[in-house]
């Protein structure tokens, strides 16, 4: 029974289907999803506290909460909402972890919740990460019979792994666990390693509320944001009960709701192939989403799928609209092969009723927007190649400094060469002071902020003189939004997006190419699209606007599906060598890069591999043969 008080089946996009087994909400965006679910959380602690009654939450750390917490103090800071009343109890903590680690959860909490409302200390419980061994077994019996005390949880937020985790219950928990230490699973730390600044600092062990600790709770509301998260959401919503997903275990619970932004839900056969759920209205993306789907499915080029294959597989709707496989499959054959263009910028002289780009300017101003000082070269090396080959006037704008995704022997060793280069260097010595002295709860200086932004900066340069881009073409904006010396971010403010506005007015571009990838493992893309979306919103009555139109690059993480495409650059095996050598440029993000993500593979194997992949799809749906490929989809602002 979902509360009466806040209706996500009005609010979010809600279809029950055979398929699924725990009611989940889809929102378009994060953002507004996130400010439903507080709404819920502070209408519960309001009526709790009118029956003058303890609201009791089960609250979870993490990217997925944040939003939840920011909406949280806004309302107490604005609309008065009181948490006097308001007893916490934390999924997790690392151990052994000192409460004043910046990576302890006891300080997530404070820094984006606790240290904000008018909470009573006392009511604040997170799992203690510096407990005794001795005592761990105790003090975990003792934080269920806590729990027990006040009731159990009025309510639980929860956000999910990618091993299916919940809290750090991993794989193999068992579903009447209860709180207690458990040894982390792989994969969790490899998520966890971004934040502390590698695979190897992350702790192996944790402390946790049990699966059945979690499912004791009356209302549970799991958050799940992004496309690394598709695959086990759909697992954990359409599979069967599993140890070895321990979030099944919450289709046991008849008060839960899995709320998704569109990238979480990708995966649901609702959103995927919802031929397979009801009847649909056949727009032609979703056409073009069928037949790309049913020639994967069955293993055939388009033009060879029958009536039979439509017939068999739940497409019998379409083939009755479209009359015959033989006219749907030339047609989306046809939409397909327009896609391909070897002239990112236009051909010029060329007739382009169906090319991706326009023909004219023949010559066009191109900003490629990096948000990293290498995502460009890794992207889009190929077409950032093809548009300086072919004359167009082509900008390369990186977003960040990426200075924090420089390790400290990487700049020890820069420090150590300068300070032999110019023995009077009183900052050189204090670099490399600071950074043989350095404890893992310090914050980069200033200086060696500095040091490691001016590393990744000559990297790029050293990339654009390559590919053939002039100096005074290189924009190093380095947007104030990313130069907190953390992982963590601060929020995108008008000095970002002024800065982003200055650059596209001063060179009026034709053509921009900016990171449509979300999935990046710390955010930053994300920001920084955000960043230009709001340029573009606030130059858009600029008469040059009129001509600009906007092409969205995935990055080192995801390639956009094929039916997504709308212009694929083909790459000659001297060109994919060619951005290789643009890559390896990046030397500080070569041979052990801090944020590899869930990937072992260097950036440049990863880029070659999905290029080639791309291609291949191409191949297999019949389409001409090439060794590379590399996608852009179009955005309308």
């Amino acid at each position: 029974m979902i509360k009466e008080d806040i209706n996500f089946k009005e609010a979010g996009r809600f279809e029950e289907t055979r398929f699924e087994k725990i009611h989940n909400v889809i929102f378009d965006s994060s953002k507004e999803a996130s400010l439903l679910v507080a709404q819920e959380i502070a209408n519960l602690i309001q009526r709790k506290e009118e029956l003058n009654e303890p609201c009791v939450l089960g609250l979870a750390t993490g990217s997925s909460p944040i939003k939840v917490y920011e909406e949280l103090v806004r309302m107490h800071k604005e609309e008065g909402l009181s948490f006097k009343n308001v007893v916490t109890f934390n999924l997790d903590e690392y151990y052994p972890m000192d409460k004043d680690n910046i990576q302890s959860y006891f300080y997530f909490m404070h820094e984006h919740l606790f240290n904000h409302v008018d909470i009573k200390a006392e009511n604040i419980n997170i799992p203690d990460g510096k407990v005794s061994a001795e005592e761990l077994r105790q003090y975990c019996i003792d934080y269920d019979m806590k729990i027990n005390s006040y009731g159990g949880l009025d309510f639980q937020l929860l956000g999910i792994g990618r091993t299916g985790h919940i809290g750090f219950n991993e794989p193999g928990s068992h579903v009447n666990s209860a709180t207690r230490s458990i040894t982390l699973d792989h994969i969790t730390r490899v998520d966890a390693a971004p934040s502390f600044l590698g695979v190897d600092n992350v702790p192996r062990k944790a402390i946790t509320m049990g699966i059945g600790t979690v499912k004791n709770a009356k209302r549970i509301v799991l958050l799940a944001w992004g496309i690394s998260k598709a695959d086990i959401v759909k697992e954990t919503i359409e599979g069967e009960i599993s140890s070895q997903v321990p979030a099944t275990y919450l289709q046991e619970h008849s008060n839960t709701t899995f709320v998704l932004d569109t990238e979480a839900s990708s995966e649901l056969t609702r959103v995927k192939t919802p031929w397979l759920v009801k009847s649909c209205i056949w727009t032609d993306e979703l056409k073009l989403k069928a037949v790309v789907w049913l020639s994967g499915l069955t293993n055939k080029p388009i033009l060879k799928l029958t009536d039979k294959d439509y017939n068999d597989n739940g497409m019998s709707g379409l083939l009755a609209e479209e009359g015959t496989a033989y006219h749907l499959n030339i047609k989306m054959f046809n939409t397909l092969q327009h896609t391909i263009t070897g002239w990112p910028g236009g051909k010029p002289n060329a007739d382009d009723t169906y090319r991706p780009e326009r023909s004219t300017p023949a010559k066009k101003r191109v900003i490629i927007f990096s948000p990293h000082p290498d995502d460009d070269v890794i992207s889009m090396g190929g077409t950032f190649d093809r548009l300086v080959e072919q004359g167009h006037e082509v900008h390369i704008a990186y977003q960040t400094s990426g200075n924090i995704a420089v390790s400290n022997d990487e700049a020890l060793k820069f420090a150590e060469v300068s300070t032999v280069l110019n023995s009077a260097s009183t900052e050189s010595d204090s670099i490399i002071d600071f950074l043989k002295n350095k404890s893992e709860n310090d914050i980069d200086s200033v200086a060696v902020r500095k040091l490691k932004g001016l590393i990744r900066r000559s990297e790029s340069l050293g990339a654009t003189r390559y590919m053939g881009v002039p100096d005074e073409n290189v924009h190093f904006l380095d947007l104030p939004f990313y130069e907190t010396g953390t992982v963590k971010k601060g929020n995108l403010t008008d000095a970002d997006i002024a800065i982003m506005c200055n650059l596209i007015e001063e060179v009026k571009p034709h053509q921009i190419y900016a990171a449509g990838d979300l999935a990046d493992p710390h955010g930053t893309h994300k920001v920084c699209l955000d960043s230009l979306f709001e340029a573009l919103k606030r130059l858009k009555s600029k008469s040059f606007m009129d001509d600009c139109w906007v092409w969205l690059y995935r990055g080192a993480w995801h390639e956009w599906e094929t039916y997504e495409i709308e212009m694929a650059v083909p790459m000659s095996p001297d060109q994919v060598l060619k951005k290789r050598y643009a890559i390896f440029y990046h030397q500080s993000q070569k041979d052990g890069v801090m944020f590899q993500g869930d990937d072992s593979r260097e950036f440049w194997v990863r880029a070659e591999d999905r290029n080639r992949a791309t291609a291949k799809k191409y191949n297999d749906l019949g389409l001409a043969e090439y060794a590379a490929i590399e996608a852009f989809k179009r955005y309308h602002f």
